[in-house]
Order: structure tokens, then sequence, then C-alpha cells
């Protein structure tokens, strides 16, 4: 009988983190997104990590939490304003190994028990089902220019009140 892998571990952004998740970033987006964004699209995406002083400011001007898997960091994700979903990115080595779930799951209790009534994310094609198995409703198809260079999202928004859930 296979065993299931270890949940990922989970603990706040630290500033000496940002160089480890600035590559991440870059190696998510050039990695897990290549079947929905073309090579100029994610290197625009990519370069959003390049000024690494700028990137751990917007890290640290949020709720930022990161998961290891086996002692190293596997990933990231960040909750601004208490309800926008800012970022979630994955290494690609620890793909589909729960971490992604494991940050979401915990920005989504963090974001209830601060009383937030709904989330949303404005979700990369790449990331958009993995949002939609999670419950998040499409409303909104976006693009956004990005160094010249146009990218597709879906803002999805997913409901945290616990009655609405149930009814």
């Amino acid at each position: 009988m296979a065993r299931a892998a270890p949940p990922a571990g989970l603990r706040p952004f630290l500033p000496a983190d940002a160089p480890a998740l600035a590559t991440i970033f870059r190696e998510s987006v050039e990695t897990l997104a290549a079947d929905d964004y073309d090579e100029d699209q994610r290197a625009a995406w990519a370069a959003a990590a390049d000024d690494e002083a700028a990137f751990a400011q917007k890290l640290a001007g949020a709720l930022t939490i990161i998961a290891s898997l086996d002692g190293e960091i596997a990933g990231f994700a960040s909750l601004r304003d208490g309800t926008l979903l800012d970022m979630l990115y994955v290494h690609p080595r620890a793909a589909r190994r729960g971490v992604g779930s494991a940050l979401i799951d915990a920005l989504e209790k963090l974001a209830r028990g601060r009383g937030a009534r709904e989330i949303s994310v404005d979700a990369s094609d790449a990331a958009r089902d993995f949002f939609a198995a999670r419950g998040y409703i499409p409303h909104q198809r976006n693009l956004r220019e990005l160094r010249g260079e146009w990218l597709g999202a879906t803002t999805m928004k997913k409901t945290l009140d616990e009655k609405a859930q149930q009814r």
C-alpha cells in the first residue's frame, strides 16, 4: 500500500526568504505555465521578481505564508487586504503534492478568522482549474499588460461564510 506524502509544513514569510521565493516564482511561471502562455509572456511575467527588493517588499506587505516539504521551501502564497489571494506559487518539483492546497486552506482559514466572507483571486490560465476544483467561481475575464505582453487571467471568487456554503 502506498503511503501518503507528509503534509507541507507552513510558516510565516521572513525577509531572508525573498531570494528563494523569487526563484520559486520564476521557475513556477516558466515551467508550470508553459502550456497556457508563450515564452515571451512567461518571460514578462517572471521578470516581476527581477527586482528582489521590490519583490520582498510586496511579500512583506501582505500576509505571506511559506510551505516546505522535506525541509526545503516548496511554495508560498499571499493574502492582500484580507480578501485577495495575491500570489500562489509552487516549485515545479513540488507540484501536485498538496503544497498549493495546504497554502490555500491556510489562507482561507486565516481570512475567515479575520472576518472575511469572500475571497477572490485573479487566477492565471494555468491555475484556473485548480481554483475551480476548490470552489472558486469565475466572475470576469481579464487581460493585463506586462512589459509589452498581454496575459489573460480570470477573477474568481469563493464564499467563505460557512452557512452560505451549506445552502
